[in-house]
């Protein structure tokens, strides 16, 4: 009898999966926004509160002999077109870039997209609760401090007077969602691409965590606190994992999975 070569079995692996109805999560998306901005403003009215845990986190910075906030500021202060330029990154990067980051996802990586989703999800949900628990009065408005509001002096700003401002709630700099967005903008960027370039992600949520310090709207503590969120987050909620099939149409070609969400079944 002739021997005769089987062929060798082929991994199985899982389609890419197929993208979210466009519908949906556009839905869910804007209900994301909508939450992060109009959430916060349930939890104003503790202005006496805000500023006596602003003195705590100051004098807790200084305890842990993290950097002042003054040393950034004084750096962005050399000129006036470095501040200008500081405070229209504050006020115009945030939004459009996470939702940019989002859009990309979805169209080019959409496994990586709904995970991304629900780390941002679960992150802004979590940060809605310090507010109630913890108001804090931003640095900008501690005069004591020695630290300038450089978006009212110099602009551009996105705030009014707190008295006045019913479009956000002023007194919650804890935990920043600036820089908790900007960092899950690098990591969702350097895990779904594979360029040698792709660790330059990390400059947007650096330069963010320059910029809300050097103008005066958050503590370092505040980018720590975000930081801690987003890592349970990630901790809970897993990346797509990669793969790579060793035979048929697929050969060579990396195979994503679907996230995982940690004790979830099988």
């Amino acid at each position: 009898m002739n021997a005769r070569t089987e062929p060798a079995e082929a991994e199985t692996e899982p389609e890419t999966p197929a993208r979210p109805p466009l519908i949906r999560e556009f839905l869910l998306v804007a209900g994301l926004f909508l939450v992060y901005k109009f959430g916060r403003r349930l939890a104003t009215g503790h202005t006496g509160e805000a500023f006596h845990n602003a003195r705590r986190v100051w004098h807790l910075e200084r305890t842990a002999h993290l950097p002042h906030e003054n040393a950034v500021q004084s750096a962005l202060l050399h000129g006036d077109t470095l501040v200008h330029l500081a405070n229209t990154y504050y006020a115009t990067v945030h939004f459009p870039a996470t939702l940019a980051f989002l859009v990309w996802l979805y169209v080019r990586r959409p496994a990586h997209y709904v995970w991304a989703r629900r780390v941002l999800a679960v992150v802004t949900t979590a940060a809605l609760v310090l507010p109630f628990t913890f108001p804090l009065a931003p640095p900008r408005m501690l005069t004591w401090t020695g630290l300038t509001d450089t978006a009212r002096v110099y602009g551009p700003s996105v705030y009014g007077p707190p008295s006045s401002d019913h479009l956000s709630n002023q007194f919650a700099a804890m935990p920043s969602l600036h820089f908790g967005w900007a960092l899950m903008v690098a990591i969702g960027l350097i895990a779904a691409t594979r360029s040698r370039w792709r660790w330059l992600w990390l400059l947007h949520p650096l330069v963010t965590l320059l910029v809300i310090v050097g103008t005066a709207n958050h503590y370092w503590l505040d980018s720590i606190v975000a930081t801690a969120m987003l890592g349970a987050a990630l901790a809970l909620i897993h990346p797509p994992r990669r793969t790579v099939s060793t035979a048929g149409r697929g050969a060579g070609r990396p195979v994503t999975r679907e996230p995982v969400l940690v004790g979830a079944g099988r």
